[in-house]
């Protein structure tokens, strides 16, 4: 949910919504410009260093673990035991003890800390503020919310598949008052069973035993784990009602972030460390305001104007064909092969911005002629 797109402007014609060049869908990050958002310290994310290395580092209550979700060393914590619980299984991501791509979440949840988006939005607290407590995270925050659902739920259904420990019960804390919030995998597979079933998949998947070459295990990996953070994003719907409290340009930023992920999901995206780190780094380092307006945002780098005037021409082309873009782009990621080349593809356009020349439609032409 936190890739960076870039199309091609051309000056305005009467045809511009049909010609390619328009629709060139460069999902490249500007790693030419300066980057602009904190999301490692000495290597890893944020805080890590503070976060539970082991389940007994986690609080417990009558036998059950209960971890803080609204604390961000204890929201950490959970990533980070994951990570170490899934590693096992993470061969056919590579020999690097970072290539696992559960790498993406920890430095996600590190980027909106630094970029104080898991602070009160309505100023009713100092939660998440410098002038109160730097490691609350609001329950009122939208960015909060929604990566809740991808923190606590992935967690819980982590524990349900045995991975913290056999028998292991989790019920996450909630701060007096609140509602709204699943605490427990009983209570999270009732609400949101999509969700639940496809993270339960992804970690069943990953202890299934495959006769798959690694490649195609591989792909089947990250096919399950994308399924889940997709059905995460979709369940984090019901977080929407806490967008009224910021800008309409935050609002519009924010729906265009999540909206990214469907492309690397279909791609089948390996989001580990590195790669997640240079999607990550260009992205605004402060909540927006009303008067903001990229690429002419004088207090943020030069990437984060980028990058949100990029975000602003891949909502409107979308919008403009009727969402019909990410369709296209879902189609041509129809196969092992088509993913692969998808993938590479994102990686070039990543890493070579000479190569974001290509008409976006030519790609997808080629691309689906192996479906």
């Amino acid at each position: 949910m936190w890739l960076e797109f870039q199309f091609r402007v051309d000056p305005p014609s009467s045809s511009v919504m049909l010609r390619p060049a328009v629709l060139s869908l460069l999902l490249a990050c500007a790693v030419s410009l300066t980057s602009a958002a904190v999301v490692l310290e000495n290597g890893m994310p944020v805080l890590w260093a503070q976060a539970a290395g082991q389940v007994t580092g986690l609080p417990t209550q009558n036998g059950i673990l209960t971890p803080d979700p609204w604390h961000f060393p204890h929201r950490m914590s959970l990533h980070r035991l994951m990570i170490a619980a899934t590693d096992p299984f993470m061969g056919s991501m590579g020999t690097n003890a970072t290539d696992s791509p559960m790498w993406g979440l920890p430095l996600q949840l590190a980027w909106m800390l630094t970029s104080g988006r898991l602070a009160d939005p309505t100023a009713a607290t100092t939660c998440g503020l410098q002038t109160g407590d730097t490691m609350c995270i609001s329950t009122q925050s939208w960015w909060g919310c929604v990566n809740y659902f991808a923190s606590a739920l992935p967690f819980l259904s982590a524990a349900q598949q045995g991975f913290m420990g056999a028998g292991a019960q989790v019920q996450m804390q909630v701060p007096e008052g609140v509602l709204g919030y699943c605490t427990t995998y009983a209570d999270c597979a009732t609400s949101y069973p999509d969700a639940m079933t496809k993270w339960d998949a992804f970690f069943q998947g990953l202890k299934a035993a495959s006769l798959l070459p690694e490649n195609e295990k591989k792909d089947a990996l990250l096919g399950l784990f994308w399924a889940a953070q997709m059905a995460s994003s979709y369940a984090s719907a019901a977080c929407n009602s806490r967008q009224s409290h910021y800008s309409s340009v935050e609002v519009a930023f924010s729906k265009s972030w999540q909206n990214s992920a469907e492309y690397v999901a279909a791609a089948h995206f390996q989001s580990n460390m590195d790669k997640s780190a240079l999607f990550i780094t260009p992205l605004p380092s402060r909540v927006l305001q009303v008067g903001d307006s990229a690429p002419n945002i004088a207090d943020l780098s030069e990437a984060e104007n980028h990058t949100l005037y990029i975000f602003s021409w891949m909502s409107s082309i979308n919008s403009l064909l009727g969402g019909s873009l990410v369709r296209m782009w879902q189609s041509a990621m129809c196969s092992v092969t088509t993913r692969e080349k998808g993938r590479e593809m994102l990686e070039q356009l990543l890493l070579n911005p000479g190569f974001a020349t290509s008409s976006f439609l030519s790609i997808i032409s080629e691309m689906t002629t192996g479906c």
